[in-house]
């Protein structure tokens, strides 16, 4: 397996892919809720300047009928910006304001509209957007009002560009990071796994490197090292004992062998050969004692004699012992006394 391979299937890359992913999501959801919230702002903004200006206007032809209303239009359509007027008789012909054409039917009904129009003197054959509103005048005439949204959409692109940019930058720092703290995981992980190999191949001694982070891998790694050192001094024990049971038998096998070969070259009739088996056997019971004595010590090294443990009255075992050797010291002149237990 290839580097990059081993590196993509490390836990931490995948749990680092895992929460790009979701701060990715939340970052997203974060910065198109800020733009839905920005665009209904700034509509909310046209339609109160946009409603403001058609009662002032509706005001104005109250006060001073069609003229004033022209007059009134006339002036404002000359102030640059991105306000929008137009005034049409009650058969659809415009008579006052900076909007040269409209999407058809927008004037035929009165209220709030989305369209696209073309502004008066102007070059640019290119058609624009806005937000209108289209109110009915007594007469039959009618009034529209209403705002560019190039601003809104400008703003709109920004935050667009501005989340595209962010969720970016965000993926890139995120493959970044995982990569990174993936390889550091990966070479401790190699360097777990080379110690292993090594202890593997019979080096007890050898111990899994530990790092000053004290992380996961730290703790799981004292943890094997406490384990490497408990078995490495339980096969010590077992070295041991094994020296001691081929030390503490050879010389009673020796001697078994002696007394089986003397047997074989003295005895001459059945008795002599009936006694010397009776020595070899005794002799066995012996070693089989001694055999038997050396496992329970093992076993007691070791720990596993404890299944085999019941409870007994110490006291009691005590008074026994008072009992046996009591004569023995009155003979040497000693007082041996046993007291009440405690």
């Amino acid at each position: 397996m290839t580097a990059f391979g081993k590196l993509i299937r490390t836990t931490a890359f995948r749990l680092t892919l895992v929460y790009l992913f979701l701060f990715a999501l939340f970052a997203a959801s974060l910065l198109g809720y800020f733009a839905w919230n920005t665009r209904r702002m700034i509509t909310e903004q046209i339609t109160d300047t946009v409603n403001s200006e058609l009662g002032e206007l509706t005001d104005q032809y109250t006060r001073g009928g069609l003229r004033g209303l022209v007059t009134a239009v006339e002036g404002r359509a000359l102030r640059p910006g991105a306000n929008l007027y137009l005034v049409t008789t009650p058969q659809g012909q415009g008579v006052a304001g900076n909007v040269a054409s409209l999407e058809p039917g927008v004037m035929d009904h009165p209220g709030w509209a989305e369209t696209f129009y073309k502004r008066l003197e102007e070059t640019d054959t290119k058609s624009h957007f806005a937000l209108v509103r289209v109110s009915q005048l007594s007469g039959g005439f009618r009034i529209l009002v209403g705002r560019d949204l190039e601003e809104r959409r400008r703003l709109f692109g920004i935050v667009a560009k501005a989340a595209q940019w962010s969720v970016l930058i965000v993926v890139v720092l995120g493959l970044g990071g995982g990569v990174f703290v993936a390889r550091r995981v990966l070479r401790r992980i190699d360097a777990m796994t080379g110690t292993t190999q090594r202890i593997m191949a019979g080096d007890l001694s050898e111990r899994l490197p530990v790092g000053r982070s004290g992380d996961e891998i730290d703790r799981l790694a004292e943890n094997l090292n406490a384990m490497l050192e408990r078995i490495e001094a339980l096969m010590a024990g077992l070295k041991e004992v094994s020296d001691n049971i081929a030390h503490d038998l050879k010389t009673p096998l020796t001697r078994l062998r002696n007394r089986a070969e003397e047997a074989l070259a003295k005895s001459s009739n059945e008795g002599e050969y009936r006694a010397a088996l009776e020595r070899t056997i005794d002799e066995s019971d012996g070693l089989i004692r001694t055999f038997n004595a050396l496992l329970m010590i093992a076993r007691a090294e070791s720990g596993q004699a404890r299944d085999n443990m019941t409870d007994f009255d110490a006291a009691e075992v005590a008074h026994g012992i008072h009992e046996l050797y009591e004569p023995l010291a009155e003979d040497k002149g000693l007082t041996l006394e046993a007291g009440e237990p405690t």
